[in-house]
């Protein structure tokens, strides 16, 4: 497998970067632009967000703690991952498409020419996206969304083959699902021991008196006043 991503992938590999790539002549400058952007700083952050989101869900779940630290493992997988990337890319050590195949494709953002497999962004967006999936599986699929989108863009700007996407993307997935367990052992006590300190609210939000209990959404009811006592009434 090394020698077929070092040498360039094949020639379904390079036909892929070619075709997608091939779509920026057919768009304006400033459209190719923008999906550059997107493609490098655009949506890696639109994940991070999506993560807080599900943070500030979390906290409002009933089992905050666990939540919390499902939340917590799904953005410590994703660190965990483009560190195990390193060695990866060390023992492949793949020429990226436009290194590969010099002049022969619109370059969209300057890039530095390090390893192309596996894909870094698409190793920490897909990472994010399944621990996200753990814990809400709405924002989870929005995740997921937003890493077939980033992979896309990769492959778009030149910079990666669609393997270098797909190996980022089982890369992320392992690294979130095959250590799940061990990390949620660890994480769990953890954020229970930090609601007994002052902490406490970036795990649990705390309630107002007038929703405690109340399910989230549900309309406030108004206080039924007391009857009086049968030795008041007397």
């Amino acid at each position: 497998m090394v020698t077929l991503l070092a040498d360039g992938g094949g020639g379904l590999d390079w036909s892929v970067v070619s075709a997608v790539n091939g779509l920026a002549t057919s768009l304006p400058h400033a459209v190719d632009t923008a999906l550059a952007f997107l493609g490098e700083y655009g949506v890696p952050l639109g994940s991070v967000l999506l993560l807080l989101a599900a943070w500030a869900r979390a906290r409002r779940e009933k089992s905050a703690p666990v939540a919390v630290a499902g939340v917590l493992w799904a953005g410590l997988a994703a660190g965990l991952a483009l560190l195990l990337n390193v060695p990866v890319r060390a023992m492949v050590e793949r020429p990226r498409p436009f290194v590969a195949h010099p002049g022969q494709l619109d370059l969209l953002m300057s890039h530095q020419a390090n390893g192309s497999f596996a894909s870094d962004h698409a190793t920490f967006t897909m990472a994010l996206a399944v621990g996200l999936m753990l814990v809400n599986r709405r924002l989870g699929l929005v995740g997921i969304a937003l890493a077939f989108f980033e992979g896309f863009l990769r492959v778009f700007m030149g910079v990666h083959y669609p393997t270098d996407v797909l190996g980022g993307y089982a890369l992320g997935t392992a690294t979130v699902l095959l250590l799940a367990p061990v990390a949620m052992a660890v994480l769990t006590p953890f954020t229970h021991a930090l609601t007994r300190t002052a902490l406490a609210p970036a795990v649990s939000a705390p309630r107002s008196r007038g929703t405690r209990g109340r399910t989230p959404g549900a309309p406030l009811q108004p206080e039924t006043p007391e009857e009086p006592s049968q030795d008041l009434a007397a």
